[in-house]
């Protein structure tokens, strides 16, 4: 897992520095208006301006797309997803169900690796010690934060560690900003932002029932990676909230849901077809 997780942050690494940007994701693909997801806007009740885009009567209708107002026209998303579309949700919907098992070799190893990406230059004395509440962890064994959100927590913070090195950086040493007396532990942050993406992106349901999950699933077909470039992206996100508003730790919570809020935002902008094109991408260095 570890090695996999390390893999990637290179590759993508790799990929983005010598090529510029990755492939540019081809336009959404679109059911036609009189196909099998119920006719056109006429036939789902009214004139295209009665059938709102958005409205949650047609969420979760077994209708075979939903459709999104971009650019002033309505556009579908198709919810049937492709062959590539199913293999990566299903591979992804597999990493949001592994626990951190602190008896497995390679959770062990990856947290070692998580370790020495964040500190090259100190040897770590063990799995438990005082040197990780440095980093951010509630105590001496990191393995106890990572219940709430599992491995892939630990996969999402190796692979900021690894491809964004110098945001990763900056936000584990508070090195921006007028920071308040009581600052957010980083690692633990870090967990509770896998989460939090996980509600958003709402993965695991059987039915799509928000136009986010649908944009996202688009994404992933073209960077398999494109949950972790998103958890990269809401990590400076909820940084910079955090300075904007002069947050202290008893305000975590809320600048959590403000960062939330922003990322939706984003991802439904016209012309964000990928995570590289989200405005906050540009905060990561």
């Amino acid at each position: 897992m570890e090695a996999a997780a390390a893999a990637a942050a290179e590759a993508h690494h790799h990929h983005h520095n010598l090529h510029g940007c990755l492939a540019v994701r081809a336009p959404v693909p679109r059911c036609s208006l009189g196909g099998a997801g119920g006719g056109g806007a006429a036939a789902m009740g009214g004139s295209s301006d009665e059938a709102s885009c958005g409205s949650p009567r047609w969420i979760g209708k077994s209708l075979s797309c939903v459709c999104i107002k971009r650019k002033g026209a309505y556009e579908r998303i198709c919810m049937n997803l492709t062959p590539v579309q199913e293999e990566r949700l299903q591979r992804l919907r597999h990493r949001m169900k592994v626990y951190f098992d602190p008896s497995r070799r390679d959770h062990q190893e990856a947290l070692k690796a998580l370790w020495h990406a964040t500190y090259p230059d100190q040897e770590l004395q063990g799995l438990i010690s005082e040197q990780w509440k440095d980093m951010g962890w509630q105590g001496r064994d990191p393995s106890t934060d990572f219940r709430g959100a599992g491995f892939i927590s630990l996969e999402n913070l190796l692979f900021f560690a690894k491809t964004f090195s110098a945001s990763f950086q900056r936000l584990l040493k508070k090195q921006c900003g007028n920071r308040a007396t009581w600052e957010y532990p980083f690692a633990v942050a870090g967990v509770n932002i896998t989460f939090m993406i996980m509600q958003m992106l709402d993965l695991q349901s059987t039915k799509p029932r928000t136009f986010v999950r649908a944009v996202f699933i688009q994404m992933l077909s073209e960077d398999e990676w494109a949950f972790d470039l998103l958890y990269c992206v809401a990590f400076v996100v909820m940084d910079k909230q955090w300075l904007d508003k002069n947050a202290s730790y008893m305000d975590f919570n809320e600048i959590l849901k403000s960062t939330r809020t922003q990322l939706e935002r984003e991802l439904l902008l016209d012309d964000v077809m990928r995570i590289e094109d989200m405005p906050s991408y540009s905060l990561l260095c």
